[in-house]
């Protein structure tokens, strides 16, 4: 089954400042700040929630296709994607525009200062999700506003049944275009700030919410997970990881868990078992898509830890 997944590209530039920004920031001239800060540390790892569940997909075995708008940078990108055999026939290039980029300084309390770039992220309404061919399922990740809002409704106009991943994205919409989006959607996705914050712009209590899908999921952190389906809760435990070094790109990483177990007919705590095992193994590793298992790795670490198998 192909897996079309709607969402942004985009490049993520990470520097660290050597000190802490409260020792170079004066309270009392904040309104009319003006620094700079030195920065001999600098990454820039491929990312946006696309790519990101996309790697993870193709660690797993499927057979993603990634939906998104892109710059005249994105070059590098693409050339990545075709290494991993992940394909870009649904990916528009936006001339004159940059491919969507972080700009990200911490410093050594790990406070960070961020600069997005949506760039070519705007134009995401310009794809259309019902015609890419040979599509069984779909996510609506974080994307342009108005791409968010029309990929849910062609998703349900062509009856393919699609995952609804709204969250940095989801202070863009009123609480009836949540809703309404969550009414087309098949599955619901979220971490636990963000199942507040619909509750709240909806006006309706989570266990209303999780009536209106097949499943809807809340990911808690370090606390594991909570999956709302058939009228119950399923606790999902968070995997111990070997480190924890980065948890950029570990709810990507859970999301591929999910869309891959959803794929294959699983049942629910299975498929929130192997999400689990995925966002384990990305926190390992700096950034979205450096992590290399093999899935045979993946295997065995879900049989480890769960006796079940992949």
């Amino acid at each position: 089954m192909r897996t079309l997944i709607c969402g942004s590209l985009a490049f993520d530039s990470i520097m660290v400042f050597q000190d802490h920004f409260k020792h170079h920031i004066l309270p009392d001239k904040i309104h009319m700040l003006n620094v700079s800060f030195l920065v001999p540390e600098m990454r820039r790892e491929f990312g946006g929630c696309a790519g990101n569940i996309a790697y993870n997909l193709k660690l797993l075995g499927s057979e993603p296709v990634i939906m998104a708008t892109v710059g005249d940078d994105f070059g590098v990108y693409a050339d990545r994607l075709d290494a991993l055999g992940i394909s870009r026939e649904a990916i528009r290039h936006m001339a004159g525009s940059y491919t969507a980029q972080a700009f990200i300084t911490t410093d050594l309390a790990d406070n960070q200062i961020t600069a997005f770039h949506p760039g070519a992220m705007n134009f995401a309404h310009e794809n259309d999700a019902s015609k890419t061919r040979d599509i069984g399922l779909g996510i609506v990740s974080p994307d342009g506003r108005d791409g968010m809002l029309n990929h849910c409704r062609q998703f349900h106009a062509a009856e393919i049944p699609f995952v609804f991943d709204p969250g940095q994205g989801m202070p863009l919409f009123s609480g009836g275009e949540l809703l309404e989006m969550v009414e087309r959607a098949d599955y619901v996705t979220l971490n636990d700030y963000e199942a507040e914050l619909l509750q709240a712009r909806t006006g309706l209590p989570l266990d209303a919410l999780a009536a209106k899908v097949k499943c809807l999921v809340v990911t808690r952190g370090e606390a594991g997970a909570h999956f709302y389906a058939d009228g119950r809760r399923i606790d999902i435990p968070v995997v111990p990881a070997r480190a924890v070094v980065d948890p950029t790109g570990c709810g990507d990483a859970f999301r591929a868990g999910l869309l891959y177990g959803i794929a294959h007919g699983w049942d629910w705590e299975t498929t929130g078992q192997l999400a689990s095992v995925m966002g384990s193994i990305k926190i390992e590793q700096r950034g979205g898509q450096n992590h290399k298992p093999a899935r045979a790795e993946i295997a065995e670490r879900l049989q480890t830890a769960f006796g079940k198998t992949l």
